[in-house]
């Protein structure tokens, strides 16, 4: 066998070069029919790494208190699906706002007939803990550079149990010319 391997009759994967340039799960080897011990352990830790993820919650005042330095105003608000489990299974309720959460939002326009240049939003979308990352930091870059840009931004807005679509409905309410949502995944 090692006379067969130094002499060239057992092919590298192809792939394996690739596998620097990427995360994804290429060229892991085999082990008979199935992947190397090694590799499976290291996906299922990994699976459930992710199922952990998307049944964390968002802890909206954590969060709040890490954006406090950006001196905005900021709200909390709920989708129609009130919990985790409705959110993974009607997709739709998590794309609107719920009734106390829109009565909230209509109390932080300025005028009824004026409304925001720019809603933020904040959700938590499939991962909490990636909001809970990336939303401060990244805020605290991007809030300072709109502000000479951007004449009046609505208060942040902390959406859970939130869908990308919910970025329409908060934008409405708040009569905000355009909004960006900061959605973990």
């Amino acid at each position: 066998w090692e006379n067969a391997v130094s002499e060239g009759f057992v092919n590298s994967d192809p792939w394996s070069g690739l596998r620097r340039h990427t995360a994804a799960r290429i060229a892991l080897g085999r082990a008979g029919g199935s992947l190397p011990t090694a590799e499976l352990l290291r996906f299922s830790l990994d699976h459930a790494e992710a199922r952990d993820a998307v049944y964390d919650e968002l802890h909206a005042d954590e969060l709040a208190a890490s954006l406090a330095g950006l001196n905005l105003p900021i709200l909390s608000v709920e989708t129609l699906a009130t919990d985790r489990a409705t959110y993974l299974r009607r997709p739709d309720l998590g794309r609107r706002l719920s009734a106390p959460s829109r009565a909230r939002l209509k109390e932080a326009l300025p005028n009824p007939n004026t409304g925001y240049d720019l809603a933020i939003i904040i959700a938590d979308g499939l991962s909490a803990r990636a909001a809970h990352r990336f939303a401060a930091p990244l805020l605290g870059d991007l809030v300072p550079a709109l502000s000479g840009a951007v004449h009046s931004i609505a208060p942040l807005i902390i959406a859970r149990q939130a869908r990308v679509a919910l970025q329409d409905d908060i934008a409405t309410t708040l009569c905000a010319r355009s909004s960006v949502i900061l959605l973990g995944e």
